[in-house]
């Protein structure tokens, strides 16, 4: 599939369009609708599910979403039957390797850069999120506000 059609979907694009109550679900839900009817490969990693998982399932008085493991792990399940899934390897290892000191990454940026480590081992240049400016360091790579989808 041509890469311009292929997204990385952020952990912050799961997790809001799964609330109905957030602000941003309608925004998120019909981007991810219109990247849908243009045929677009919509993935995912383990890093995007684990911290999915963790807010999913960590209680609302720490900033969570309370849900039982149960619950999260039906919500996950939506996330791989409508998501390709993108697996860790050698290559993203050492990608992110020289990420980190390409761009002298520290504290939670690594996450990030984890990220980007698996859209360059498998050839996806855009991501879509909610904060763009958490990839700018990485060109190779376009990051995507739900509203760019929608212009």
């Amino acid at each position: 599939m041509d890469s311009a059609r292929r997204y990385l979907v952020d952990t912050n694009i799961l997790l809001r369009v799964s609330q109905q109550g957030d602000s941003r679900y309608e925004l998120i839900g019909a981007a991810l609708k219109r990247l849908g009817d243009q045929q677009s490969q919509l993935c995912f990693t383990l890093q995007n599910v684990a911290e999915f998982w963790n807010v999913c399932t960590r209680p609302v008085e720490r900033n969570g979403y309370g849900l039982s493991p149960a619950e999260a792990n039906l919500r996950v399940e939506y996330v791989e039957r409508t998501m390709t899934y993108l697996p860790d390897n050698e290559r993203v290892y050492s990608i992110w390797r020289t990420l980190v000191i390409a761009h002298n990454v520290h504290g939670v940026q690594v996450h990030d850069a984890h990220l980007a480590a698996v859209m360059l081992a498998h050839g996806i240049a855009r991501i879509l999120t909610l904060n763009p400016a958490d990839f700018v360091r990485y060109s190779d790579l376009r990051a995507v506000h739900p509203s760019q989808v929608l212009e």
